[in-house]
């Protein structure tokens, strides 16, 4: 089971390495599109890298109303651990 602070941190990996974001600039308030600029096509990759590192896809309309980092660590928390 993965707690929601792995989880955060899997995720602030993975924007730092996929977009060469500042580790300073993500905060679990960061809004994914103003923020961190991540476009369309970086939430595509990024979406692929959830599932590479939980074994689990997002649906893209879940992906949906995702707006801040808090969106996307509460989405694969549900998404790893279906009874919390």
């Amino acid at each position: 089971m993965q707690t929601r602070e792995d989880i955060y941190h899997i995720l602030s990996d993975a924007l730092v390495e996929l977009f060469e974001l500042d580790p300073t600039s993500i905060s679990l308030q960061s809004n994914l599109y103003q923020d961190l600029e991540i476009d369309s096509i970086d939430a595509i990759d990024l979406l692929d890298h959830i599932k590479r590192q939980t074994g689990k896809k997002i649906a893209a309309e879940d992906f949906k109303s995702v707006r801040t980092v808090n969106d996307v660590v509460e989405a694969v928390f549900r998404l790893v651990n279906p009874a919390a």
